[in-house]
C-alpha cells in the first residue's frame, strides 16, 4: 500500500469530520476514501476511527497517529519544497576539487562567486589527481588534462594554460641567457614532479617540438615552491603561466625563450550529470565558464609583455 497517501486521506478525514467531505476534497469516491481508511488500519493492526451514523471520532490509538501523520507529512512536504528549491536557489555545501596549481586561481573566485551567493558553504579540496566526482563524493571536479577520457560525466571547457621557462636574472648572470630551446639541456633546469608531466619537458616553438630532461638538482611538486627555488637563483624552472605572473611583474624571474611553451592542456569542469542538475552545481559552473578565461588572460597579457623576457 501506499502509506504516505493513505495517511493524507486519514489526515483529510479527521480535518473534514466525514468520509464524504474528505472524498470531495481529494477528488476520490467516498467508497476509495473509506477503503483506504480501512487498508490503514488493517496495515497497522489498530483501529484509527470509530465510525457512526452522524459523528466520527478518534480512538486513542487514533490521537497518537494523527500527530505522527501531520508531523510526517509535514517534513515531507518541507523536504519537497527544499529539494525543487535546490534547483532554483543555490545553497548548502558545494564540495570542489581542483588540481593543486590552480587553487591560487580557484580561491579568490570562491570569494566572489560567494558574495553573490552567500548561502552556499565552500568545501575545496586540492591534490595532485583528477578523481572521479561520483566515487569520492564531488559535486564539481576542475581537472586538467590534454584530453579527457571517455566519461558518463558532463564536461565543461572553462579555458588552456601551459608553462612557460623562466629563470632569476642572479642565474642568467652567472650561466647566461640560452638562446634556443635546445641550450637548455646545458642549464640546471629544476624537475616539477606533476603526473600529468613526464620527466621530460616538452616544448614547442612555434612548429618544432624539442625535448629537455631536467637536472636531479633539485624537484618538487608544488608550483609556488618552485617559483622560490628559482628566485634563489637554483635555476630554470619550467612553470605554468598563471604561476609566472607575480615573479615576472616583480622581476624577481624573467621569462625564457618568449616563443617557447609546453604544450597547452584543456581546463574542464566535471560533474554528475545534466539532470535536475543544482542550482549551486549550474551557477559555479557558469560562473568559472566567464570567469576563469578573463582571468587567464589577465595572466597572458603579462606573458606577452616583453619587458618580462629575458
Amino acid at each position: 500500500m501506499d502509506l504516505l497517501n493513505s495517511m493524507r486521506v486519514f489526515v483529510r478525514v479527521v480535518d473534514c469530520a466525514s468520509f464524504t467531505a474528505a472524498a470531495d476534497a481529494l477528488d476520490l469516491s467516498t467508497a476509495q476514501v473509506s477503503r483506504l481508511v480501512a487498508d490503514l488500519e488493517q496495515h497497522l493492526q489498530a483501529r484509527l476511527l470509530q465510525r457512526t451514523t452522524r459523528r466520527l471520532s478518534l480512538t486513542e490509538a487514533g490521537e497518537r497517529f494523527l500527530q505522527r501523520s501531520r508531523q510526517i507529512l509535514e517534513d515531507m512536504q518541507e523536504a519537497t519544497e527544499e529539494a525543487r528549491g535546490a534547483h532554483q536557489k543555490p545553497s548548502g555545501r558545494l564540495r570542489v576539487h581542483s588540481m593543486n596549481g590552480l587553487g591560487v586561481l580557484i580561491t579568490p573566485l570562491i570569494a566572489r562567486y560567494c558574495e553573490r551567493y552567500p548561502d552556499v558553504v565552500f568545501e575545496l579540496t586540492l591534490s595532485q589527481r583528477n578523481p572521479d566526482p561520483l566515487e569520492e563524493g564531488h559535486d564539481v571536479v576542475i581537472s586538467i588534462a590534454y584530453e579527457l577520457e571517455d566519461s558518463q560525466r558532463v564536461a565543461q571547457t572553462l579555458g588552456q594554460i601551459y608553462s612557460v621557462p623562466c629563470a632569476a636574472p642572479a642565474y642568467l648572470e652567472r650561466h647566461g641567457i640560452p638562446q634556443h630551446p635546445s641550450a637548455l639541456n646545458e642549464h640546471r633546469c629544476l624537475r616539477m614532479v606533476d603526473p600529468l608531466y613526464s620527466d621530460q619537458w616538452q616544448l614547442q616553438d612555434g612548429h618544432d617540438e624539442y625535448t629537455i630532461n631536467p637536472t636531479r638538482t633539485f624537484q618538487c611538486n608544488v608550483a609556488e615552491s618552485m617559483v622560490k627555488a628559482s628566485e634563489a637563483g637554483m635555476g630554470i624552472s619550467l612553470l605554468p603561466f598563471y604561476t609566472a605572473t607575480r615573479p615576472l611583474s616583480d622581476g624577481t624571474l624573467v621569462r625564457l625563450l618568449p616563443n617557447c611553451r609546453a604544450r597547452e592542456r584543456n581546463v574542464y569542469a566535471l560533474y554528475p550529470s545534466r539532470h535536475f542538475l543544482d542550482a549551486k552545481v549550474r551557477t559555479w559552473v557558469d560562473f568559472l565558464k566567464i570567469e576563469l578565461p578573463k582571468l587567464f588572460a589577465e595572466h597572458e597579457a603579462v606573458m606577452e609583455d616583453s619587458r618580462h623576457w629575458a
